[in-house]
């Protein structure tokens, strides 16, 4: 291997040497703990330490990192202490998690490092929101992504790629080709020479690297850094090096070919290098064993740290409190009582708008959103009040832009994502229930993002633009749900939503967008999640719904005005109002759950069980849900008007009424 030492001094020189060392060290070490039952997995990055290292030591310490499991080195060269790296690894109450996940899944705030989720492929579009807060606060900083050569089949890679290419984004897209991906070699993963090769196609710059060369690695990835410092652009990094051991140790080596193993082990990062100081007289061999011996005693002394720290203790109320950033709602009152009659789509243009000038740092992405104002109009005008800076065309990627937007909130600003049509968030699935909801219980850091959700039928769009899925997500835990049935509910809580630093799906029904009207206060004000709004009182049955179901309960009950009921708007989801739920049934006796969504696995099904369960004694009547078929959503107004709800609703109603 051949060393060009540049213009790097000795005591530089030295700090690699150590800054590989250490990892390794620390690895040898789990891997005996590992045979003990003391750790309970561990992904091995030995022959890899070149690439960890050389690239954190050439960033700045307050530019941020985005490791994998294999980059132990980028955790120690950012100097985390070891005693709370041992307690992360046992699921300690001193770990990153709190006993909440396992390994390198963690990130920290105080080191700028942002770890990884199993799925792989979100960290890189969550790389491009980072180093977009950096443009756009003109900071000259540089964010450096990893990734296995394996995830770079998944779409997140190109989708971040492309975003940041298209936006020119100043981020290291560093990739380890390490020869395998778990079990299966490069040649069954993909079909071009080079990964890097796959730049051209986004047109950007890229670098191949000998990511068993610490000098090649360092001084190369610090020369980009300062480039792109003075010049933000996307630079794709690809890093060939081997790993030596098993994708993690239950797995083994078996597969990897006895005669590859022996070549790379000759190309060892760290024996290389120290053979080459000792012979440059830069290190010796007393240097060696002092710093071994010192690496030594801070890695029992910090693990016995770790092992005398207590096993986790388990606070039911602790764990339920923690999945969700606290969230100081404040209740903002109209300064002038002035109102005037809006439609639904103009209150949630209002409320974008007035939130727009109340956050500076708020940024609104989403396909067309810019000068076409998105394809309904909700932010037409905005890019003239707050540029395109601000306001961001997307290209058709929605997993990317998820991921963006949890950058963006991670380098602490807002960001508010429009969904097209809500159909389309299954190509965003994953980092909203994977990243967004689950990053705050797990390392405490908020996703202060809104994606807001255009939904709903009885437009005559068919089975890929009118679901209304709200039941995606209120089934899953770190994620808030919000769902209004009028224009003055619409611009209240959706303001409330981007003050929340909580991820926030934002339901609006586009039925309603133009065909319902109400007075609205023009200036900025705020409602509170989980307060439903009764609508009707009366004692014989109550009615719970939202969206376009709660128009529909109220044309039904116009036309029975005999039905003496509680209508309930529930306007939030998640968080849901159950008080006024069981009260009102606690009263009537009798309860019917509309909603638009189809009926098995829906929220009426959980908020049915739940009076079932609390309110049972009161019932005078089995409780009814009402929803649409259990089909795709179709196309022709007769099948759709059969597929919706409405006019089974009166059906059931008028049956539950006189049971």
């Amino acid at each position: 291997m051949r060393y060009h030492v540049g213009n790097l001094e000795e005591h530089k020189l030295l700090d690699l040497y150590k800054g590989m060392l250490k990892p390794r060290m620390i690895e040898e070490k789990m891997l005996i703990l590992l045979r003990q039952g003391k750790i309970s997995k561990w992904f091995s990055g030995m022959g890899q330490e070149a690439i960890s290292v050389g690239v954190t030591q050439a960033l700045k310490e307050n530019e941020y990192i985005l490791p994998m499991h294999r980059n132990l080195g980028v955790f120690t060269s950012r100097n985390i202490p070891l005693n709370r790296l041992f307690s992360q690894w046992q699921g300690k109450q001193n770990g990153f998690t709190q006993g909440r996940d396992r390994s390198f899944h963690f990130g920290t705030q105080e080191y700028k490092i942002v770890g990884m989720i199993s799925h792989l492929g979100p960290q890189l579009g969550v790389a491009d929101g980072i180093a977009l807060a950096d443009m756009l606060r003109r900071k000259k900083r540089v964010t450096a992504v990893f990734t296995g050569e394996g995830a770079t089949s998944e779409g997140d890679f190109h989708e971040a790629l492309n975003v940041a290419s298209v936006w020119n984004l100043p981020v290291l897209f560093c990739i380890e080709n390490n020869g395998y991906g778990l079990s299966t070699p490069t040649n069954e993963q993909y079909n071009c020479e080079h990964l890097a090769d796959r730049a051209k196609g986004y047109g950007i710059e890229s670098r191949i690297i000998d990511g068993n060369n610490i000098l090649e690695v360092f001084t190369k990835v610090d020369e980009l850094c300062r480039a792109i410092r003075k010049r933000p652009r996307p630079v794709l990094l690809e890093f060939k090096t081997f790993r030596m051991r098993g994708h993690e140790e239950a797995s083994g080596t078996k597969y990897v070919p006895d005669k590859l193993m022996k070549e790379w082990g000759e190309k060892d990062p760290i024996s290389n290098y120290e053979s080459f100081l000792l012979e440059e007289g830069v290190l010796t061999n007393e240097m060696i064993e002092t710093l071994k011996t010192e690496i030594t005693e801070e890695i029992n002394s910090n693990l016995q740290l770790a092992f005398d720290e207590p096993a986790v203790t388990c606070s039911e109320s602790k764990e339920l409190r923690e999945v969700y950033q606290e969230f100081d709602y404040q209740d903002i009152v109209p300064q002038k009582n002035a109102t005037e009659e809006i439609r639904f789509v103009d209150a949630i243009s209002q409320g974008l708008e007035q939130s727009m000038y109340r956050h500076n740092e708020l940024i609104i992405m989403g396909q067309d959103v810019a000068d076409y104002g998105g394809v309904f109009k909700i932010t037409e005008g905005f890019v003239s009040k707050f540029g395109k800076r601000r306001v961001r065309n997307t290209p058709i990627c929605e997993s990317a832009i998820v991921s963006a937007a949890m950058g963006l909130s991670i380098n602490g600003m807002k960001a508010v994502m429009e969904m097209q049509f809500a159909d389309f968030v299954s190509s965003g699935f994953n980092p909203i229930v994977n990243y967004l909801a689950k990053v705050h219980y797990r390392w405490n850091e908020n996703a202060d993002v809104v994606v807001r959700m255009p939904c709903g039928g009885g437009v005559g769009a068919g089975p890929f633009h009118s679901q209304t899925n709200e039941a995606w997500f209120t089934k899953t835990p770190g994620l808030k749900v919000v769902y209004p049935a009028f224009p003055v509910d619409a611009k209240g809580l959706l303001n409330t939503a981007i003050n929340d630093p909580n991820p926030v799906l934002f339901f609006e029904h586009k039925g309603l967008y133009r065909s319902v009207k109400g007075e609205v206060p023009t200036d900025y004000y705020t409602l509170p999640f989980g307060k439903a709004n009764i609508l009707k009182k009366g004692n014989a049955i109550s009615i719970v719904t939202y969206g376009a179901g709660v128009h529909w309960a109220l044309e039904t009950l116009e036309n029975h005005p005999e039905i003496n009921a509680d209508l309930i708007d529930l306007r939030t989801l998640q968080p849901l109002d159950t008080d006024t739920i069981y009260e009102s049934v606690r009263k009537t006796g009798k309860l019917i759950i509309l909603q638009e969504d189809t009926l098995f696995g829906g929220v009426a099904s959980d908020i049915s069980a739940m009076v079932m369960e609390n309110c049972f004694k009161y019932l005078d009547a089995p409780v009814k849900r009402v929803g649409s078929l259990e089909t795709p959503v179709p196309f022709a107004k007769p099948l759709e008007e059969n597929y919706l709800p409405k006019k089974r609703f009166e059906t059931e109603l008028i049956e539950l009424y006189q049971y």
